[in-house]
């Protein structure tokens, strides 16, 4: 096989696999981003240009999510983070007929029986959304600041396992990135590993 056979092998794997042509980088612009809600609004991130924003991947049925939200721990930070003016987007990327995928009723179902407080709940079926992030676990948590630049990636913590029990003792990234921006200094910890059930595109 010659080198260009290759190259255009490896060019069509990776439409294919939907793959984005950048991975996003702390310090730069986050990727924008055109997602619809369960009510159907439109949401892109040049339009909430002036506004922080924090997205969570998110599925339902994922262990590791269900720790998170089973202890209310998602949900409190939910709430710090949008009484401290971020817009709260939880994308839900599963693919149809995978693990995780919600109807926009269902969707908002879960929202209300978790008493979980985003700003909106974006369906991103398709994976578009996060591709162009390369969101790869549930939870995998990405802050973006008021001009558009990419502050945090990574996990919502540093204990990368299922058992409630580790929330409370565990260095929340999240709530630490938003400490440091409150008090005028960079985000610490800017990038993390992220743990969790893979991205099901």
């Amino acid at each position: 096989m010659t080198r260009l056979q290759m190259s255009l092998m490896a060019a069509t794997l990776a439409l294919f696999a939907g793959t984005s042509a950048a991975a996003p980088q702390v310090g730069s612009p986050a990727p924008d981003f055109s997602g619809t809600d369960t009510a159907g609004k439109t949401w892109s991130l040049s339009a909430l240009r002036g506004k922080p924003v924090i997205l969570e991947w998110t599925n339902h049925d994922c262990p590791y999510v269900q720790k998170h939200y089973g202890t209310g721990n998602m949900q409190a930070l939910q709430r710090e983070a949008t009484g401290d003016g971020y817009l709260w987007l939880s994308v839900i990327s599963s693919a149809p007929g995978k693990q995780g995928n919600v109807s926009p009723s269902e969707a908002d179902a879960l929202t209300a029986e978790r008493n979980a407080a985003p700003t909106a709940v974006l369906l991103d079926s398709e994976g578009r959304i996060g591709r162009d992030y390369g969101a790869r676990t549930t939870p995998h948590m990405f802050i973006i600041d008021e001009t558009g630049t990419l502050v945090y990636m990574g996990g919502i913590d540093d204990r990368p396992s299922t058992n409630p029990d580790d929330v409370p003792g565990a260095d929340n990234y999240v709530r630490m990135a938003i400490a440091d921006r409150a008090a005028g200094r960079p985000v610490q910890q800017p990038q993390t590993r992220p743990y969790g059930c893979s991205v099901k595109y």
